[in-house]
């Protein structure tokens, strides 16, 4: 007779779920000799947060929700950051925790936790499977809510006696998703209309841009309209730098060319963006400028966010829904001049007597990775610096984590872009991002991954450093000391380098990055 914990497993088949990211442990024993007698393959992490981590940004690239799971207790908090980091970046995770019978929930007990009540403030949906009835529902409204526009993360929590109970039952089929809602013609009418009227429309990409596949339209609107785009750092590649009407991100350009140019819009087409994102306070500190907001959701209430119009429906049909009632000779690529400049500060490789900086090596990565490529980036000062100052071409292609910033992100994050696309991959991360969970190293050799880390090391918690000096002249609890990288990494068998001119960076990152091994760059600042 078929148990509960079998159940699950087949509704997670029924969810086409290839993989589950996670650490073993003793109350989910049931649930994992389930998973071994099934299709899915079950990935052993060394941590728990590398794989949040892993459904997280596999989730992120494929728009099917990411799977990690994890025992009671310890192991349902240390997942806590990369679900949350889902929650806050829009990616679709379902996170499966174990839990003891449910006769000890009532009472002080070993390991346990009320891990509902942790997950809850993290989650679009938490839920614990008390029965084994409910097992199809629970596990089908986990992935709908999920993966539904606006994505995100949902829990289930798993006792272990309801794991083993016996039950014949089925998966609740999967049907056509739900259909976003086209936009309304009078919302649509009084967009067009500030559009026109206005004399330097910009448009602000945000993440919604890339996630909800809207970059085609977003392109098809530029091309004809030549109207500028500015993105978020994780709208980037919403249309191609290459493009005349690309600035690139907010941050952008050697002299702040990006900023300049939304400073002086009064109009912007917010397409897909959260306040998470990007502080509107930045681009509009005196409430001057009209603002589209279009996206699935309502606008957050926000004293520096106050749209004039907004399209709460599907993002590409409500762009396309705008482009037609717009005249082609209505605007103009009013900043063309600002994207030559930021372009060219962009991807200008550096002299051999330049100094090794972050900055200096991007352009020399750029030049090594193909336009469908993809950067994961940690969080630290070389995350403000890719976001700056690397030029994406193509949407999804740089992952950048800017809602919740969570360091620690780029090796796991590589690990599942690279069971996610055909593409080569490249962890970019700082030396204090990389040694969290470095350890996840050995999960890549183990399924034969085929990536390249970058390492940044100024031996320090650079980004805190900076701030500190800007505030106060002087740093404190912020220096580090590492182990050898290179060695570390080659006890792993992974091939690495060292180099030490821009010569031999540009000859290792041409070596490693459109290889299939894995490989690691050690970058000393």
């Amino acid at each position: 007779m078929p148990t509960a914990s079998d159940l699950l497993v087949d509704c997670l088949e029924a969810e086409e779920v290839d993989r589950v990211f996670g650490v073993p442990g003793e109350e989910i024993e049931d649930l994992l000799f389930s998973l071994r007698d099934s299709e899915i393959t079950f990935v052993p992490t060394r941590h728990e947060q590398g794989a949040a981590f892993m459904a997280d940004v596999f989730g992120r690239l494929t728009g099917e929700a990411g799977v990690c799971l994890s025992t009671l207790g310890p192991g349902a908090t240390n997942l806590v950051t990369g679900v949350a980091d889902a929650q806050f970046d829009k990616s679709p995770v379902v996170a499966i925790t174990g839990q003891s019978d449910r006769e000890r929930l009532h009472k002080e007990s070993h390991q346990t936790l009320d891990v509902l009540d942790v997950f809850d403030p993290i989650v679009t949906w938490n839920a614990q499977i008390a029965d084994p009835e409910i097992v199809p529902e629970s596990v089908r409204k986990a992935f709908k809510l999920a993966e539904y526009e606006k994505p995100g993360a949902t829990h289930l929590e798993f006792p272990e006696d309801v794991a083993r109970e016996e039950i014949d039952a089925a998966p609740i089929p999967i049907r056509e998703q739900v259909r976003r809602p086209d936009p309304d013609d009078e919302s649509v009418d009084r967009a067009a209309t500030l559009i026109e009227s206005a004399e330097r429309p910009i448009i602000l990409a945000g993440n919604g841009a890339v996630r909800t596949r809207a970059a085609d339209s977003i392109r098809a609107l530029v091309d004809r309209l030549e109207i500028p785009v500015v993105a978020t750092y994780m709208g980037k590649g919403a249309i191609s730098d290459r493009n005349a009407a690309s600035l690139m991100t907010l941050d952008s350009g050697p002299a702040g060319e990006a900023a300049e140019a939304i400073d002086r819009a009064d109009c912007v087409v917010a397409v897909g963006y959260d306040i998470a994102e990007h502080d509107p306070e930045g681009w509009n500190p005196d409430l001057e400028k009209s603002i589209v907001h279009v996206d699935l959701e309502p606008a957050e209430v926000y004293r520096h966010y106050p749209p004039d119009v907004e399209i709460v429906a599907d993002i590409g049909a409500s762009l396309a829904a705008i482009d037609d009632r717009i005249s082609a000779d209505a605007c103009s690529l009013w900043c063309k001049n600002l994207h030559d400049r930021i372009l060219e500060g962009a991807t200008t490789k550096p002299n051999e007597d330049d100094p090794i900086t972050v900055e200096n090596t991007l352009p020399l990565l750029r030049e090594s990775m193909a336009d469908e490529d993809v950067l994961v980036s940690d969080v630290g000062t070389h995350k403000m610096k890719i976001a700056q100052s690397f030029p994406t071409y193509e949407p999804n292609t740089c992952i950048i984590s800017n809602g919740l910033a969570s360091m620690g992100i780029a090796v796991p994050g590589a690990l599942a872009a690279d069971l996610a696309t055909d593409a080569n991959v490249v962890a970019g991360t700082g030396d204090g991002g990389f040694l969290m969970n470095a350890a996840e190293l050995e999960t890549a050799t183990r399924l034969d991954c085929g990536f390249t880390v970058v390492v940044f090391n100024d031996e320090d918690y650079g980004l805190i450093s900076e701030q500190q000096r800007e505030h106060r002249g002087e740093q404190f609890g912020t220096e580090l000391t590492n182990p050898d990288f290179v060695t570390f990494a080659e006890s792993f068998g992974i091939e690495s380098f060292r180099p030490e001119t821009w010569s031999e960076v540009e000859r290792a990152l041409a070596t490693a990055v459109p290889s299939d091994e894995l490989a690691l760059i050690e970058i000393r600042l």
